[in-house]
């Protein structure tokens, strides 16, 4: 055992005015199975490359370990998955490359395709292989399980168990409840180690949160006391004094003595009243207050909206999905599962009617559905905003009015879609599809590197509304509270 002391750490970016981290003393040691948790653009990857030395900052990082962060950098994606293993580690065994792609359910035919023709979990799958296969020091394990199916999720989960000295940063409550036994959370103001999992820690900050609610009230209620108060004596003053005048003969000086005095209280009770607006201020700096979303649901004239009956669906002339069979109907919310590659996005490619699917068998779609989708990839995103919104036929105050509830930072509006981050491109196509009133709504992966507090906005909303959905997501939290209905390919 050893431990990472990190002592008045602070670090801003050249363009920002804020700083990301600011005086942050932590002891972490190095047997933990440390989680991370924040909301996006909280600088979780930040901290990790502060950590490998990659920025310059202030304070100190005092660590005997270490540290190797994933995912791994890929420098010529046109190389084949071989190769860029062997670069990684070097003159190893082919038979314990060939056991680790049968634990992450790859074919061996990965291995001679260049990288950049590979899906995003089979990429992801191909980078943990290497993971696995490499003598580790301290681990930095940055969003690993995006793009990948449940099952993936579970063995890495397993492997992670096996191991000590990680820090793991995940929105996937479940998947952080399997594999950690201490979080590290950074906060709106602070910066916090407890030990457990993310299920306890969530449960402590709802006790916290409304501790500091309950608080903060009390609080509100004196100030206004206070300042009914203070007005009052005020009040008093003035009218004692103003009996000095017109009155006739009177001890001008006794009045003017109890005026002032009244005119002290008054004071006295306004900076009582200040010192408690301070202390309120200073609360709920870490409560998250999650904004309601709402979503602009379209009733059907028919109750059943898709029935598909001994479907085979078709991609480029290859049989992807043989012989399913489902319908939906209004409120149902079907869940699509399956491994990576068995034809889920295939599946709703077919129900988008896209041209390069075809299919045998039954298929009805209710005439005239409007269909909201989100794409399960973010990488077409370019340009600005503004020009999203035009192209995507999107009312402009209602569409950032969802952002920011979604916490999209003011920043980010302003700046090219291509330099975003994931979560935040995620939050604008979720953002377009709420802003688009639709009878049913297909969402592939929706929720692909997306913080905790954003995923629980999205449960909350879709249990508030009842909508029609269809959707792709690996998040096997939400998929228990949302889905009233499963498909398995």
């Amino acid at each position: 055992m050893s431990l990472i002391d990190i002592v008045d750490l602070t670090f801003g970016y050249e363009d920002s005015f804020v700083n990301v981290f600011e005086n942050v003393c932590l002891q972490l040691d190095t047997n933990w199975k440390l989680g991370m948790i924040a909301k996006n653009g909280k600088g979780k990857t930040t901290f990790c490359k502060l950590l490998m030395n990659e920025l310059s900052y202030r304070g100190k990082i005092n660590a005997k370990v270490k540290f190797e962060y994933f995912p791994y950098i890929v420098n010529d994606s046109q190389k084949n998955s071989q190769e860029i293993i062997l670069e990684y580690l070097g003159d190893i065994p082919q038979w314990m490359i060939e056991k680790e792609l049968n634990k992450l359910q790859l074919k061996s035919g990965v291995l001679s395709q260049s990288f950049e023709t590979l899906s995003h979990g089979e990429k992801t799958k191909i980078l943990l292989l290497i993971l696995f296969l490499k003598d580790n020091n301290f681990l930095l394990i940055d969003e690993p399980t995006n793009h990948l199916d449940m099952e993936t999720r579970k063995i890495i989960a397993d492997y992670l168990n096996g191991k000590k000295g990680f820090i793991l940063i995940s929105h996937d409550r479940a998947f952080l409840d399997s594999c950690i036994d201490h979080v590290l959370s950074i906060n709106n103001a602070s910066i916090e180690i407890q030990k457990g999992n993310y299920s306890s820690w969530q449960t402590n900050k709802e006790r916290n949160d409304e501790y500091e609610k309950d608080k903060y009230q009390k609080i509100k209620k004196e100030v206004k006391r206070l300042q009914q108060t203070a007005k009052q004596k005020a009040n008093w003053s003035d009218q004692i004094e103003a009996t000095k005048i017109g009155n006739g003969p009177c001890d001008r000086g006794y009045i003017g003595h109890k005026a002032a005095k009244m005119m002290k209280r008054s004071k006295a009770i306004e900076r009582r009243m200040e010192a408690q607006i301070q202390e309120k201020k200073a609360l709920l700096k870490n409560v998250d207050f999650q904004e309601k979303l709402k979503l602009s649901m379209l009733p059907y004239h028919k109750t059943e909206l898709i029935s598909l009956q001994h479907v085979d669906i078709i991609y480029k002339n290859k049989m992807i999905v043989h012989d399913i069979s489902f319908d939906l109907h209004e409120h149902e919310r079907l869940a699509i599962k399956g491994i990576n590659g068995s034809g889920k996005t295939t599946l709703i490619k077919l129900l988008l009617k896209d041209p390069l699917v075809s299919f045998n068998g039954m298929l009805k779609i209710g005439s005239n559905i409007k269909i909201s989708y989100v794409s399960q990839d973010v990488d077409h995103l370019t340009g600005n905003l503004n020009k999203f919104i035009q192209v995507n036929g999107l009312a402009e105050n209602l569409f950032k009015a969802i952002l920011r509830k979604l916490n999209f930072s003011a920043t980010s509006f302003e700046q090219a879609l291509e330099t975003l981050s994931e979560g935040q491109k995620k939050k604008i196509m979720l953002a377009a599809s709420l802003a688009l009133p639709a009878h049913l709504f297909i969402w592939d992966e929706p929720l692909n590197y997306l913080d905790v507090i954003s995923r629980i906005q999205i449960e909350e909303l879709i249990m508030s509304f009842m909508p029609t959905m269809i959707f792709v997501e690996h998040d096997k939290t939400f998929c228990e509270k949302i889905a009233t209905k499963y498909l398995e390919l």
